[in-house]
């Protein structure tokens, strides 16, 4: 039941008194609060210092020197690990540096400067680009597009994927739409995961551009908060099924399993796509940093060693996940002006609160010392239409820092939702 349903003005000015005086004695504790970015905190980040106990030798198993030159591929052992946790073929993916952003925003430059292969124009030279963005999404995706000036188009999110029938129309019309960005487990920031059909209608659907591409951000592959994670199907191999072998560039990294200024970034794609890609690096570098890529294999050995380290990070950070829904459910879940998501996996909790408030929240609680993500930051050009997406990221702050954060962002969701009905 919504407790402000039908209540009188002068019942809601007496909730909206009690919400002042909550709000300003967080105030008056002058608190500095950061909950603006999704970062593993330090108790994480301490769970891969053993990443550098074994260096007694920095040759591989095949008896290359990881401290000279060479590989710009990777090292073949650590191709093999990642090969497996995708389930994709060693010779269709590249072990590269610490940022899979960065090998995103490559892959876009290459297409910009080159074409996506030896025969298609380079973007640079056509009239428009356009890009398709599901939303609420990933900022830096948005901000990559908007440096390179490609158009986005904003395609809604729904529960189980983008709204494909929007995607199918335009993809199948409009020739300069080349790309569309997908964090197809866990989105960032609505936690939703693929759904079989949608993977397949992305893989299957007709596209007027010969050139299109899906770029595949997986950056929540392994981060389970359940026992039983829900799965995702392999789109590369959907797209080989499909007929579409070079549609898709898949994108893992280690920023959230081991260091995130030290991991590695990973790229998949077809063998084809692989070997262009390939051409084109190795006239930018003579080779990655094979001593990281080293470490990493040595460290984690096998998949199933990779997932059992990925359970150490669901004990640290579950309890924190379960704190802000706990406080969100007590303070906000009777007066029915929030909504959020209970996400399976990743690093965030969406929260959508009464149309035309979210700049206000965020506004509200910046000015009780809590630091959220900018308003808009989760849609393309950062203007959410309907002023209602909050990404919340629980993951950093200590648990009572974390506790008192969320407190406070419930208390300003409630002053700038009565503020709005009172106006």
């Amino acid at each position: 039941m919504n407790v402000y349903q039908g209540a009188t003005e002068e019942e809601l000015r007496r909730f909206q008194q009690k919400a002042n005086e909550k709000y300003e004695k967080y105030q008056a504790e002058n608190l500095n609060l950061n909950m603006a970015r999704g970062k593993p905190c330090p108790e994480q980040l301490d769970l891969s210092n053993g990443l550098y106990n074994d260096i007694k030798t920095l040759i591989d198993e095949n008896g290359t020197d990881c401290r000279n030159y060479g590989g710009v591929e990777g090292l073949p052992e650590t191709r093999k690990l990642f090969a497996d946790l995708l389930n994709v073929k060693v010779e269709e993916l590249i072990i590269g540096g610490n940022s899979s952003l960065n090998i995103m925003y490559d892959n876009l430059a290459r297409a910009f400067n080159h074409g996506v292969d030896e025969k298609s124009t380079p973007w640079s030279k056509l009239e428009k680009v356009k890009f398709l963005c599901p939303s609420p999404g990933y900022d830096r995706h948005f901000a990559i597009c908007e440096l390179f000036g490609i158009e986005m188009i904003n395609i809604p999110m729904q529960n189980n994927g983008p709204d494909m029938d929007r995607i199918e129309e335009l993809v199948k019309e409009d020739e300069s739409i080349k790309g569309i960005w997908c964090v197809p487990k866990y989105s960032n920031p609505t936690g939703v995961v693929y759904a079989d059909e949608v993977v397949n209608r992305l893989a299957a659907m007709e596209t007027k551009a010969s050139d299109f591409r899906i770029f595949w951000d997986n950056a929540y592959i392994v981060h389970h908060l359940t026992d039983n994670p829900p799965r995702l199907k392999n789109i590369l191999h959907a797209c080989r099924e499909y007929k579409n072998p070079d549609r898709v560039y898949i994108y893992v990294s280690t920023s959230k399993i081991t260091f995130a200024g030290a991991g590695l970034g990973v790229f998949a794609s077809s063998k084809k796509n692989i070997n262009y890609i390939v051409s084109l690096i190795s006239k930018q570098t003579i080779g990655p940093n094979k001593i990281n890529q080293l470490l990493h294999t040595r460290f984690f050995k096998t998949v199933d060693g990779i997932l059992e380290h990925m359970k150490k990070h669901a004990a640290i950070i579950k309890p924190k996940f379960d704190l802000v829904l706990e406080i969100m459910e007590k303070e906000l879940a009777d007066k029915n002006i929030a909504r959020w998501s209970n996400p399976e996996g990743g690093y965030f909790i969406n929260l959508d609160v009464m149309e035309g408030c979210a700049g206000r929240v965020i506004q509200l609680a910046k000015e009780a010392g809590v630091t959220l993500t900018k308003a808009g930051a989760t849609y393309p050009y950062g203007k959410d239409p309907a002023d209602t997406n909050i990404r919340i990221a629980p993951t950093f702050p200590p648990i009572k820092e974390l506790e008192k954060a969320i407190n406070i962002v419930a208390v300003c969701i409630e002053k700038a939702t009565l503020d709005k009905l009172l106006k």
